[in-house]
């Protein structure tokens, strides 16, 4: 089927615009590219390539829903509209690979996102660094009383100390060993895919990690959020801060709808609307449990 003329003349600028290429680039972007950013102690996050830019969502949105979208008057509003509906499709059309560097049992927790691509660092094949994640003092934190899975209060003094020095000693006293199985003094040393199984959860792996951008915001939604454990948290926080400059008005979008936001239950929503009428609800006549109630009060600020 030819192209409207329409088309045509948008074909036809773009490739007239004074770019090195003809596919779309997102100049907020072009600036991560070729630079690593900084994340716990040896970490990092690097922007390897991108495809796709706010334009790109706009553009599949209205082939989508054509005349839908026609009372729409500005790119910014109809991301925005795109955000608040739940509207995934459009924002599948941006891609980004990134090549990170990351402790193992943070790899593990990353690794449950199971809607990207993703190529690792082979121990089977190479030998890995002795590089391993140490907590700085502020981050040593006792069990949670509250919650299973989180931490509660910093340790501190001869306490913290000593945890710490453990999580070196072992580190390195593991590795050492690793050294060992694997070089055995001019003789074959045992096979590297057996030699790694001695090596502790905190040493640093790699890998490319391709995914599209509404699973890449759904990603940052968990783990970018106060609750996540600290250690994915920071890498969450540095691809917030390139996602926001490759495609500004979706992540102006998403962090007021997503990260700013909140969801309310049927039943929640019925206790505001309680609440605005004048009543005096509390958490036995929410209809709510304790738990639900504390997490009610917390997205009111109450």
């Amino acid at each position: 089927m030819p192209l409207s003329p329409e088309q045509q003349a948008e074909i036809d600028e773009l490739r007239n615009q004074p770019q090195s290429t003809l596919r779309v680039v997102s100049p907020g972007m072009e600036k991560h590219l070729y630079s690593a950013h900084q994340v716990l102690d040896h970490g990092f996050v690097r922007v390897v390539d991108y495809m796709g830019d706010d334009n790109a969502i706009c553009q599949a949105a209205r082939v989508s829903y054509g005349k839908g979208t026609k009372s729409v008057q500005n790119d910014e509003g109809l991301i925005r509209y795109l955000m608040r509906h739940w509207h995934s499709t459009p924002f599948e059309m941006c891609e980004i690979k990134l090549h990170v560097k990351l402790p193992v049992f943070v790899a593990r927790q990353w690794i449950r996102h199971r809607t990207a691509n993703v190529n690792e660092y082979s121990a089977r094949y190479s030998i890995l660094d002795r590089e391993f994640y140490i907590p700085a003092p502020e981050h040593v934190a006792a069990q949670s009383v509250i919650n299973n899975q989180g931490r509660g209060e910093a340790l501190t003094g001869d306490e913290a100390a000593r945890v710490l020095d453990i999580l070196k000693s072992d580190s390195a006293r593991s590795y050492d060993h690793y050294e060992e199985m694997i070089n055995q003094d001019g003789k074959q040393g045992l096979a590297r895919e057996l030699a790694r199984m001695n090596l502790p959860a905190n040493i640093y792996t790699q890998w490319y990690w391709k995914v599209d951008l509404h699973n890449l915001l759904h990603f940052l939604r968990l783990r970018a959020d106060a609750h996540a454990q600290y250690e994915i948290r920071v890498y969450a926080e540095a691809m917030c801060k390139i996602v926001a400059d490759w495609v500004p008005f979706a992540y102006a979008a998403f962090e007021d709808y997503r990260l700013g936001g909140a969801s309310l239950s049927a039943t929640a929503l019925g206790c505001v609307r309680r609440m605005l009428d004048g009543e005096d609800v509390t958490q036995e006549s929410s209809g709510m449990s304790k738990g639900e109630w504390r997490e009610f009060m917390a997205a009111l600020g109450r």
